[in-house]
């Protein structure tokens, strides 16, 4: 059993500017530690997690692939959440973790183009107005629009342009996001390989997470 990340670092006043580790991230680390002989057989060299937060989950994958085996990028729109995951990566021995300040993918693609070997996303999946989201800071972690779905939406069709041939995708979802429905979307609609691998009841909500291949 891979240790959770140490977080200590981080004050309680700075989650009041990044999404503080709970039963989602947790959820999605349990999903990689259970995958963990299947992480390493593929021997990853390019792994990403849009939207790294406090970098728990970036930073837990570097210690199952191997620091010195793979770049680990992440992308966050609010700049504290950069800083604090390059931090969360050096208080736990992982310097390969790299953060890029940016929406989503937003000036990766082309050049990342089938190439990511291990992709993580706990997306903003709270429902909402369509208003709420977008922002810079801390709300661009849980404001998810209709359904939860808005961002989550506009990020699918980027999936199959940005996996390598045997890149690995885990995806948090909430029961309002339907992730049923997201499953059959990414099998038919995008000719993927798709399953629920896991789920979890936290308080009123049910969480689940979708892996999906090419």
């Amino acid at each position: 059993m891979i240790p959770t990340p140490d977080i200590s670092h981080i004050k309680k006043d700075d989650f009041d500017k990044v999404y503080e580790p709970a039963e989602d991230t947790f959820l999605l680390l349990d999903a990689l530690e259970e995958d963990v002989e299947l992480i390493k057989s593929l021997g990853p060299r390019l792994c990403l997690e849009i939207g790294s937060g406090s970098g728990c989950v970036i930073t837990l994958l570097a210690k199952i692939i191997g620091d010195q085996n793979a770049l680990f990028l992440t992308t966050d729109i609010n700049e504290f959440a950069c800083k604090i995951t390059k931090e969360t990566g050096s208080k736990n021995d992982i310097t390969h973790i790299e953060p890029i300040r940016t929406s989503l993918i937003d000036g990766l693609l082309p050049r990342l183009k089938n190439s990511i070997d291990l992709l993580c996303f706990n997306p903003p999946y709270v429902v909402t107005t369509h208003e709420e989201v977008g922002s810079m800071g801390i709300e661009a972690s849980w404001a998810g629009g209709i359904d939860g779905r808005e961002v989550i939406d506009q990020f699918l069709p980027h999936i199959k342009n940005l996996l390598s041939p045997k890149g690995i995708f885990y995806l948090l979802l909430i029961n309002e996001n339907k992730p049923e429905q997201v499953v059959e979307m990414m099998k038919v609609t995008y000719n993927m390989k798709a399953e629920i691998m896991m789920q979890r009841r936290a308080g009123r909500e049910r969480q689940f997470i979708l892996k999906i291949q090419h």
